[in-house]
């Protein structure tokens, strides 16, 4: 007998995805028919899992920005929290020394961004690292960017919120992931699941470890609750 299927929070990138960042077309159907609550947390600005949810065709409910954003549809609650004039400042100050975010001039990794800034994985991280604690902030490395934001939020903060909204528990969730910016996430979950390709920070955290990596540890992860 499968046990009793709880609610889900999941990452994206690395998570759903294949190496490329591109979804894997066989989780639509596996999160489409979630039977109970799925919350997508992720890295990115709230544009991007509001876009997955519609297209999944599932209730819009999203923690973006690492936590800085959260979105519940069915109460119609938006929380930004976080010093986004702050991470500004960062991106300003690290340009006045030479460098650069890395998206090209449109930027769309950062256009929509209400809380925090991101910079492209292939640019120098210390002196952003050392511009971040001038301004109270800390770099997150998700493997895909570099992420400043507010250290008082994170995926898991995001989580409580959205419980708080929906009168859940954190501990009733199961929560898939692959990094850094999943660990806060996996301390509050009840279950916590790190895909196999996962980084040291993600895997220490979690309560245990698939064997296949991207979408198909994700879907390692949840096959005991559609058995």
């Amino acid at each position: 007998m499968s046990p009793e299927t709880p609610p889900l929070a999941v990452d994206i990138d690395g998570t759903l995805t294949d190496d490329r960042r591109a979804l894997d077309p066989r989780v639509i159907p596996v999160i489409r028919n979630w039977p109970e609550r799925v919350v997508v947390a992720t890295g990115k600005a709230m544009p991007f899992p509001i876009a997955l949810c519609e297209f999944l065709g599932i209730e819009r409910t999203v923690i973006a920005e690492n936590g800085g954003v959260v979105f519940v549809e069915s109460t119609d609650r938006l929380e930004l929290v976080g010093d986004k004039a702050a991470a500004d400042a960062v991106a300003a100050a690290y340009r006045e020394q030479g460098y650069d975010l890395g998206f090209g001039t449109v930027d769309l990794a950062n256009r929509w961004r209400e809380t925090e800034i991101v910079v492209q994985i292939d640019q120098p991280v210390a002196p952003l690292e050392v511009l971040a604690e001038d301004h109270g902030l800390v770099v997150l490395d998700t493997g895909y960017a570099y992420h400043v934001t507010d250290p008082s939020v994170d995926k898991g903060t995001g989580l409580e919120t959205v419980c708080a909204e929906l009168d859940r528990e954190p501990g009733d969730f199961l929560a898939v992931g692959d990094s850094e910016n999943d660990a806060q996430l996996f301390d509050v979950a009840g279950e916590s699941i790190a895909v196999a390709n996962a980084d040291a920070t993600a895997r220490g955290r979690a309560d245990r470890v698939t064997e296949a990596s991207y979408a198909d540890g994700f879907l390692e992860a949840v096959a005991p609750y559609r058995e």
